[in-house]
Parts: C-alpha cells; structure tokens; sequence
C-alpha cells in the first residue's frame, strides 16, 4: 500500500504541475530530443551482497511539453523512453581485502550479471532562468518504470571458491544469486535529478544532467520462502540531451 501511494502520489505531481493556474503565464511548447550518457548501478541484496558500480550505456527519446510560466518557475512535464543496460558487479575480496583467486585454476574470481531495460520516466519538469538564449537550471522529479528485455552473466569460475586450510577464499560467503534467474522483469521506482540547460535560437536545446533511480521493485522474489527479502536497482545516470522545440 505504501509503494502504490508514493507511486500515485509522484503522478498527481507531475499532472498538477502542468495543470491550468489563474495566476501563471500560459505556455503551449512541445519540444522533441533524443540523449545518450551512462548509467552506475548497484543492486541492495539483502543479505548482503558486496558490490563494485556496474557500468553500462543509456540512451533514448525524449518529450516534453511546456504548458506554464509560474513566477520564475518554468513548469513542464516531460516522458521518456530508453535503453538502459543495469546489472551488477561483485566484489570478490578475501578478508585481508586481497582478490580472491581460485587455487584450481588460477585465476581470479570475478562475476557479473547485465540486465538490458527499457525504462520509461515520466517527470515533473521544473526549470529556472533563461527560457530562450540562455542557462536555465532545472529539476526533475517523477515515477520510473522499466521491462528488462535480456540478462547475460560473465564470470570466470564454475564454482565459486570459498577457500581452504592454506588458502583464503570469499569474506562474503553469499552466493545463491549466481545461478539464480531474474524472476521479476517489470521494475518501477522513483527517479530525481537535476542539470543545466543551454538554449540557442535555432539551434535547439542543450541539457546535461544527473540523475538518480531507486527501485521499489526486487528482480527477485521477495516471499518468506524466497533467499532475498530485497533486491532492488540503485542507479546513478549522468546523460547529455539534445531537444528542439516543435512549436513556439
């Protein structure tokens, strides 16, 4: 119930942000872009799973809609849809903080699991300063919903090693994971982020952002009976976006 009422709640910001004010100045600007960056992502395992930022592209469309010009507040809602590639990297330490390298074969343990998303972003979009040649700062504040296309695993062991009367294997003994098939492909959270904004008359908009998305969703089963009470994606973007207005 608590996950429905943040989810619901975000949505009715970003459709009273744009909602018809008596007292703004009306605006009627579609504007179209695309952009591209790359996304750090960590998934929160509980029990824990230690982890290094898995890293990947992200990139897609963009639109948004201008509709009001409250005081200095330029308000805007705004919806995207991109490809982003997720997953997590593990961080295969002994206790002394050394690489963990299996005695069998000698190499050094490594293990990580992509996941390729569309995600789907839909945001209250909030902007001060310059609206036409010029800097704007801006916010953006919303739900954020994704379907994982595929997932890939790449690791160097068959079995992980977890040490023995001579040799120190794995400090974090956590493992199930590894085998384990993402059971849950529809994830959805709340995204924040916020950058600046060049416009230039002709030429369009320039936008560079950071941004940041936690899940409410776990990839994987969550039940009593399940090995995970969480498992949910933590990411951080960093994306440069070109749009032009469509009208004005």
């Amino acid at each position: 119930m608590m996950i429905r009422r943040i989810i619901y709640t975000l949505v009715l910001v970003c459709s009273v942000v744009c909602a018809e004010a008596q007292v703004g100045e009306y605006r009627n600007v579609f504007s179209l872009g695309i952009g591209g960056g790359y996304a750090l992502n960590t998934v929160t395992f509980q029990p824990t799973v230690t982890q290094t930022m898995h890293g990947g592209i992200t990139g897609g469309i963009a639109l948004r809609y201008t509709c009001e010009k409250y005081f200095s507040t330029i308000c805007a809602v705004q919806m995207e849809v991109n490809y982003a590639q997720l997953g997590w990297k593990q961080d295969i330490k002994t206790i002394e903080g050394k690489d963990v390298v299996n005695p069998a074969t000698g190499v050094k343990e490594e293990y990580s699991r992509d996941q390729n998303y569309v995600q789907i972003p839909l945001l209250a979009h909030l902007a001060w300063g310059k609206e036409q040649n010029g800097v704007c700062g801006f916010l953006n504040l919303g739900p954020q919903f994704g379907f994982s296309l595929s997932e890939g695993t790449h690791k160097t062991y068959d079995t992980p090693y977890f040490g023995g009367d001579d040799t120190p294997g794995r400090v974090n003994v956590v493992s199930v994971q590894e085998s384990m098939p993402i059971e849950n492909t529809f994830d959805y959270g709340i995204t924040a982020g916020a950058g600046v904004e060049y416009h230039r008359q002709g030429i369009g908009r320039f936008a560079l952002e950071g941004r940041y998305y936690y899940g409410l969703g776990n990839i994987f089963g969550d039940s009593k009976r399940d090995y995970f009470g969480t498992s949910n994606h933590s990411t951080i973007y960093v994306k440069l976006t070109y749009m032009f207005d469509l009208n004005r």
